[in-house]
């Protein structure tokens, strides 16, 4: 998929809650709802809930990328070191801080909301979920991100409550 998910379900936001920054970044979705679980999974490991593919919030026919799907992609862009570079949209990115989009991933960088409340980065970080959970603390999960800053494409994990981007994979 070429761009965020904009699907509208219970517990999605828009970046500050601004209806225009869906239609731009796509909306933004706890780690628990853009699986199709009960938000209890946010706080407790759902890991035998997981199919393999998932499909989560996505549309018949795709699924939410797991670890490995990340890799297969890093790995086939040139490695994580340079994937922001050809994986970022040729515009959107603060400070010119786009990319090539030679592979036509087209990632913008929709920011996030990692304190409930308050929406941070928006045109400077992109932030996408993965299926896979962190094995040492229940209440996080993994994800993807780039700075507009960096040619780089990292992962990390975090609070599975934060608000983050979804991409889709096609099975």
């Amino acid at each position: 998929m070429a761009e965020n998910l904009d699907y509208v379900v219970e517990g999605s936001k828009c970046y500050n809650n601004d209806p225009s920054n869906c239609d731009t970044y796509g909306r933004l979705y706890n780690w628990a709802t853009a699986m199709g679980f009960e938000s209890s999974c946010n706080y407790n490991s759902c890991s035998s809930q997981i199919n393999s593919p998932h499909r989560g919030i996505c549309p018949s026919g795709w699924h939410i990328p797991n670890d490995d799907d990340w890799n297969v992609l890093m790995d086939y862009v040139g490695g994580s070191s340079t994937a922001g570079r050809y994986l970022k949209a040729t515009s959107g990115w603060y400070n010119n801080g786009n990319g090539t989009d030679e592979y036509g991933f087209s990632a913008l960088p929709g920011g996030g909301d990692h304190s409930g409340s308050i929406f941070e980065i928006v045109a400077a970080n992109g932030y996408w979920w993965s299926t896979s959970e962190y094995e040492d603390n229940s209440d996080y999960a993994y994800y993807r991100y780039m700075n507009y800053g960096y040619e780089y494409a990292g992962w990390v994990s975090d609070f599975k409550s934060n608000l983050l981007s979804v991409r889709c994979l096609q099975d």
